[in-house]
């Protein structure tokens, strides 16, 4: 887990057994150097305390044959116990939930948030960036354009065919049948190449940590003031049948300041997004009846 202050973007960074060249000043908090007479376990709270930012990317990774909801278990109760802590010492904090299954583990922290009567929805956003990173590069390779240059809408949840790349609106982009489906499918399984080439020894970390640092940079620009920021991620919704949903958001000093709505869907995507929401739904539920029941 990750705390962020906000001056000057990082200031002052916190991090649970991180060791991160930087500028920012840094200091571990958990697991506390062995001491005598023993002492309660408190770093929690001390790495949550005056935050303007936590990033959560808790949890155990993927291995072979796995699907994200397959570390549900696991996952869910590391992202459970660390909102406690989000809920008591640092609730006004936006809070980045990258842990896996993000479709479960984002409704596990607003339901926790809720039964300590401090959830506020416009502080709550599971990263899905990593989802835009793939689409971006996979449609520059295609077309021989700069990924610099690609800024691809990719709305739903973060698992599988939950993950809707909008290709038909990026302005220029020239496919087949065959390679839009190709496309598509690759955005939404893009993860599981990396597992399997990593044979059993993780998930796709770098990328992860990269698209992290994308997603975290522009949340604290939006909180220090710059405007303009606008990035896919995955909030309270009410654009669909789906009580959370994945698609571009305004960031600004207070967080989410708006869930913007995606535009028209091809024929092609529009049958994926048919395809989507039953999955994302049971998926949200299954995050809600981890905390309530």
């Amino acid at each position: 887990m990750i705390q962020c202050k906000q001056e000057s973007f990082s200031n002052v960074l916190k991090s649970f057994c991180a060791k991160i060249p930087s500028k920012a000043k840094m200091s571990g908090a958990l697991p506390h150097a062995g001491s005598w007479p023993p002492r309660s376990n408190d770093g929690l709270a001390e790495a949550l305390t005056g935050a303007d930012v936590v990033v959560i990317p808790a949890g155990v990774p993927r291995k072979p044959g796995m699907t994200r909801d397959d570390l549900f278990n696991t996952n869910a109760s590391i992202v459970k116990t660390l909102m406690e802590g989000v809920a008591e010492h640092c609730p006004g904090a936006v809070i980045a939930i990258i842990s896996n299954p993000v479709n479960s583990t984002v409704p596990i922290a607003a339901e926790v948030l809720k039964k300590a009567g401090v959830y506020d929805k416009t502080k709550l956003c599971g990263v899905t960036t990593l989802d835009v990173c793939r689409a971006n590069t996979f449609v520059a390779t295609s077309q021989g354009w700069d990924p610099k240059d690609v800024d691809v809408t990719v709305i739903g949840g973060h698992a599988g065919i939950t993950i809707l790349p909008l290709f038909s609106q990026v302005p220029g982009m020239k496919v087949s049948d065959e390679e839009l489906d190709a496309l598509t499918v690759r955005t939404q399984f893009g993860g599981d190449e990396v597992v399997k080439a990593k044979a059993g020894a993780g998930s796709a970390t770098l990328s992860m940590a990269y698209a992290g640092f994308l997603f975290t940079e522009n949340v604290l620009k939006a909180l220090n003031g710059e405007e303009g920021i606008v990035q896919c991620a995955y909030v309270e919704s009410d654009l669909t049948d789906a009580k959370y949903f994945a698609s571009p958001c305004k960031f600004g000093k207070n967080g989410v300041e708006e869930v913007k709505g995606f535009g028209e869907l091809s024929a092609y995507e529009k049958q994926w997004f048919d395809k989507m929401l039953p999955d994302l739904k049971k998926q949200i539920q299954k995050g809600e009846d981890f905390v309530n029941n």
